[in-house]
């Protein structure tokens, strides 16, 4: 385990804290990840003092979430959470406690923490307060939960979620009885907010062990929040490019891919329509006809569902849509397709069509891959030539036109139309004394 070297500023808080009677502690994720050897995202602090106490002993606070006994401290244009010691009251509703205790006690304020590796607290005076082996977890790489998992996960469903997250971005087991609390009560999670069970998804996504969303399923998690999964998972593939059911083929197709948010989210739904679109052949071998455009619109309807932002909506789904065209290998085809998918889902589109490739079977995977290839080959001589791809980049616009003496309205859209269609199909068009003697050829009849 690495040696402990507090952050000037959050000595300087616990210091201060100290000199006027109070204790003060870093504590939770960041003393656990300074432990692990990595760099912590931030520091809370946990004090005795009280949070008007806490404001008086510093020039710059923000109440953060004083009800809970939350300050944020700011130093040098950074902020710091200190709360004070608490006592969580009766929870009822899975989420949060109706009321908060403030305790002198810190052992106390760790009890109720939720899990042994987050329930670690240190300052230079005193060193590491352990109360419940965090140390020993950490170094048998287990989630546990700090005393009964049953009571942690009553608290706050999210807990459950948050687990396998945690085992997915360290890479940690979780503990048996902390898993058997888990599928006893999944179906609490329906209690927590979309907002928060996004957050933890996308954090399980992005980790090094994206796979870990197996145990998602396995735990009767994704049931309650996400269940056009668990379909997948339960939809077997019986076709000659594949060797794993639809969701064993998602997982491994997660694991291929960069922690990318859009890109980890477009591998986990490229697939989802597939359970809908089954049909088979005279040979008994399956098709999924239709399964990118039918996903591109699932995507949609559960990303909006977790409450995820348009922008991130937007690109999984057209990727999602993409993820199976395959134009010829022409510079004309490719054109045609980069116009209609849009640019800006490349170069993302080849890193899922490789790594869609690489979880399937081995059959023609050196083919597909030598497809793949030339099509980013023949896409990168595209952009070297500077050759146009979207309407934008023409070189005449609308205003072009009227200045050519031409009436604003639709038949000037249906001319842009046909002149992009023409660049497209003949890169070298794209010149503006080219493109206004054409505009006039097609506008002849109507001029």
């Amino acid at each position: 385990m690495h040696s402990f070297k507090l952050p000037e500023n959050v000595n300087f808080i616990i210091h201060t804290l100290m000199e006027h009677g109070f204790e003060g502690y870093a504590v939770g994720g960041c003393v656990r990840d300074t432990l692990l050897g990595r760099n912590p995202q931030d520091w809370d602090i946990t004090t005795s003092a009280r949070p008007e106490q806490v404001k008086e002993l510093f020039s710059h606070t923000i109440d953060t979430g004083i009800q809970h006994g939350t300050v944020t401290v700011m130093l040098d244009h950074e902020g710091y959470e200190v709360t004070t010691y608490r006592i969580d009251g009766e929870y009822e509703d899975a989420r949060h406690p109706k009321e908060v205790t403030f305790t002198a006690n810190l052992i106390e304020d760790l009890k109720r923490r939720d899990f042994t590796i987050n329930a670690m607290a240190y300052n230079e005076a005193a060193g590491l307060v352990d109360a419940f082996d965090g140390i020993g977890d950490l170094k048998r790489k287990v989630i546990r939960c700090v005393g009964d998992p049953m009571e942690r996960f009553s608290e706050d469903a999210l807990r459950m979620l948050r687990a396998v997250r945690f085992a997915a971005q360290l890479g940690f087991e979780i503990a048996p009885d902390t898993k058997d609390a888990v599928s006893r009560l999944a179906e609490t999670i329906q209690k927590v907010s979309a907002e928060r069970i996004q957050v933890e998804l996308v954090k399980l996504l992005v980790s090094d062990h994206p796979e870990e969303i197996r145990q998602v399923y396995e735990l009767g998690l994704s049931a309650q929040v996400l269940p056009e999964f668990d379909r997948m998972m339960q939809t077997p593939q019986r076709n000659i490019h594949h060797c794993y059911s639809v969701g064993e083929h998602t997982i491994h197709a997660l694991m291929q891919i960069r922690a990318d948010k859009v890109l980890r989210l477009t591998m986990l739904f490229h697939d989802v329509a597939k359970p809908l679109c089954i049909t088979v052949d005279d040979n008994g071998e399956e098709h999924y006809h239709g399964h990118p455009k039918m996903g591109a619109d699932m995507t949609k309807q559960i990303l909006r569902r977790l409450k995820f932002d348009n922008d991130t909506i937007d690109r999984t789904a057209k990727l999602v849509a993409a993820h199976d065209d395959r134009p010829p290998l022409t510079e004309k085809a490719i054109r045609r397709a980069v116009s209609r998918i849009g640019l800006e889902q490349y170069p993302q589109l080849f890193e899922v069509k490789r790594a869609d490739t690489l979880a399937q079977s081995a059959y023609q995977r050196e083919e597909k891959l030598a497809y793949i290839a030339g099509y980013e080959a023949i896409y990168q001589d595209i952009l070297r030539k500077n050759q146009c791809l979207q309407k934008k980049d023409m070189s005449v616009n609308g205003r072009d036109l009227i200045a050519y003496g031409m009436k604003p309205g639709k038949q000037m859209g249906e001319i842009l139309n046909q002149l992009f269609e023409a660049v497209l199909e003949q890169p070298e068009l794209n010149d503006r004394e080219k493109l206004l003697q054409l505009a006039h050829k097609f506008a002849d009849p109507f001029i």
